[in-house]
């Protein structure tokens, strides 16, 4: 059965690791990973986690199944501090909110339930987006087609073309869109774009799909969430999902959140039904570690103080960062990556040539996703000035 298969290609970015762990030099820096690291270049246990794990360790009793939909504690208090505790939707009974496999995870479930509504639905991405929704939601069976988003050459989103493509858009079409911290670009809309791309949605009857994995690392975990509200207390219907790898520091614990609105309470009861047999049919069961610890987490109000301090401490440090970055590369005379110190979160297009990500690899020892994509996270103090060196060495030949 198996003697005929091919290899097939791997993912480009676990390409890019392993190429870095190989690599012997001492300047070595690897600016291609998707995961936040501090200024010793790890990727630290955030302190609230550990709190909360000790509670975990020294009540819990038991390792028995908590259920399909996973942990109910945890659940409630992902939709609260995705839409608020007291948004409409939640006060009437309109949102269900199940447990997923992380922020993949969750787009998955959320790409078969649209999928078995409407099989082969269309769903629009921007361009460009996170390269893994192509396969996590086509593997559903959606039909994925794209809306522009990002003008590199100006390293901004190109508001007019974006609304243009949203219009264009049949109606009743699925949109996806990054909640913040937009992934690869770091270009965010503001929250009167947001009411625009709100006001469209309502005209066009489009269902908005809104993925949101960064939450707390723009400008603040309310403000972040900003335009998810607006979304959500204007459409009937909308779909959100979650991720806790990044504000958490979950990441292998997979732990995320799928919350669906629908027009009325009687409809979430019946999306609640459909998503936990699509769940039970493709996990059985979503894994509680992780869901614990952020349900203690923000349950408790001293460790909940603690971890939204954390955040922020992440955040500034990479807001920091790029304004650093970008006043490096002004002092060695290019100041086109003045738009890094006003975007956010973790990632950037530098907007560079491809022969540049490669001299930069080769010769620099600076791994970079093809793209140009950088995680800002990686330009530690120690390593900021050393990358803004060879950036402009090599642009510079």
């Amino acid at each position: 059965m198996f003697q005929k298969l091919e290899p097939l290609g791997g993912d480009p970015i676990l390409a890019l690791m392993a190429a870095y762990r190989a690599d012997p030099s001492a300047d070595k820096v690897d600016l291609g990973v998707g995961v936040y690291q501090d200024e010793q270049g790890t990727t630290p246990v955030l302190r609230a986690v550990t709190a909360a794990e000790q509670v975990l360790l020294d009540e819990q009793t038991t390792k028995v199944y908590v259920g399909i939909a996973g942990s109910e504690a945890f659940n409630a208090s992902m939709q609260a501090l995705m839409f608020g505790a007291d948004h409409p939707a939640a006060t009437e009974g309109r949102i269900t909110t199940v447990q997923s496999t992380g922020g993949s995870g969750g787009l998955r479930v959320a790409a078969e339930f649209l999928n078995s509504v409407r099989p082969s639905c269309r769903i629009w991405v921007t361009t460009p987006t996170w390269p893994n929704h192509r396969p996590l939601l086509g593997a559903a069976g959606l039909d994925i087609r794209e809306i522009p988003y990002y003008d590199a050459k100006a390293g901004a989103i190109d508001v007019p073309a974006m609304l243009a493509g949203i219009e264009a858009i049949p109606d009743g079409d699925v949109l996806l869109l990054h909640g913040c911290c937009h992934n690869p670009t770091g270009a965010d809309l503001t929250l009167a774009q947001w009411q625009a791309v709100t006001e469209l949605c309502v005209k066009k009857n489009l269902l908005p799909f809104i993925d949101t994995a960064y939450q707390g690392f723009a400008e603040g975990l309310d403000e972040d969430a900003a335009g998810l509200r607006v979304l959500a207390a204007n459409v009937p219907e909308l779909i959100a999902v979650a991720s806790c790898s990044k504000n958490f520091g979950l990441y292998r614990e997979r732990t995320g959140a799928l919350s669906v609105i629908t027009a009325s309470a009687e409809s979430a009861a019946a999306t609640r039904s459909h998503l936990m047999k699509i769940v039970r049919a493709m996990i059985s069961m979503p894994p509680d570690h992780g869901a614990a610890i952020v349900a203690q987490s923000l349950g408790d109000d001293a460790l909940r103080a603690r971890w939204r301090a954390e955040v922020a401490e992440m955040r500034e440090r990479m807001r920091g960062q790029r304004r650093d970055f970008a006043a490096a590369m002004a002092e060695r005379g290019f100041d086109r990556f003045g738009f890094m110190a006003d975007q956010y979160g973790m990632f950037s297009l530098l907007g560079v040539e491809p022969d540049v990500i490669k001299t930069m690899r080769e010769q620099h020892h600076v791994y970079i996703v093809g793209s140009g994509r950088v995680n800002v996270a990686g330009l530690t103090s120690t390593k900021l000035p050393y990358v803004a060196d060879a950036l402009a060495a090599t642009l510079s030949d």
